[in-house]
């Protein structure tokens, strides 16, 4: 699947900028709606290190009502939520029904690090393929709206990436040992995360790839595809120059 994106493409920087008005203007209407009809929105954000997710969702939630959005930074599990089953510490942080959550980085990361790392065995990422459905399954069924978005980026792109953080002293804390560590597992990854859009991509909870390395272009892919999502679920709309 990844290898039909095509990461040459680009947006000028005045196509951008008026496409992101015209987007964030009707994801403002659109949550708006979800609130007024009390729909929980799950967005979960998965992609390389470097892939631009921070900026990403940065874009998506400025203009949106803080009163009703919180987004997750997940990182390795505490001790407390070893202790519980991998989707413990995600069930926790579900919205309320007028609520959105954006994670960055998921419950996916039992099909990307776990597995690539050896932090669960074959058996456990092998089962979580159908306890993944299930759960999304569940939400989907409970009224929940699920977008799920992976950030693709090249290698050359990435390590680009790389040199501009480390090379930035207000950047470099973005980096650790572990990025570099990923990268040279690249392949491994690939692999893992192609198997995982294959057997998790389901009509109530689709993944979106977005090419990356332009991140003009990523921003406004992932605002049109949240926008598109909603409308279908929700109904168009209305013009854009009224919610500006």
């Amino acid at each position: 699947m990844l290898e039909t994106l095509d990461l040459s493409l680009k947006l000028p920087k005045d196509k951008y900028n008026d496409q992101l008005d015209e987007l964030q203007a009707a994801l403002r209407t659109l949550h708006l709606r979800m609130v007024e009809r009390h729909r929980p929105l799950i967005i979960a954000y998965e992609g390389w290190d470097a892939a631009g997710k921070g900026g990403n969702i940065k874009r998506l939630t400025e203009r949106l009502d803080p009163r009703f959005i919180t987004v997750y930074g997940i990182s390795k599990p505490t001790p407390e939520e070893l202790d519980h089953h991998y989707l413990w510490r995600f069930w926790t942080k579900l919205p309320s029904r007028d609520h959105t959550v954006i994670f960055d980085r998921s419950w996916y990361g039992r099909l990307l690090v776990e597995r690539v790392e050896g932090f669960a065995t074959t058996t456990e990422w092998q089962r979580a393929y159908d306890e993944i459905n299930e759960f999304e399954r569940l939400l989907s069924d409970d009224g929940a709206i699920i977008i799920k978005i992976w950030l693709h980026v090249s290698p050359e792109e990435q390590l680009r990436r790389f040199e501009s953080r480390m090379a930035d002293p207000a950047k470099r804390w973005k980096m650790n040992d572990e990025d570099w560590r990923n990268r040279g597992k690249w392949d491994e990854y690939l692999t893992a995360a192609e198997e995982m859009f294959t057997r998790t991509t389901t009509s109530y909870a689709p993944w979106t790839l977005v090419e990356g390395d332009n991140k003009r272009w990523a921003r406004i892919k992932v605002l049109r595809a949240v926008v598109d999502r909603l409308q279908l679920i929700l109904g168009p709309a209305p013009d854009v120059a009224s919610a500006t």
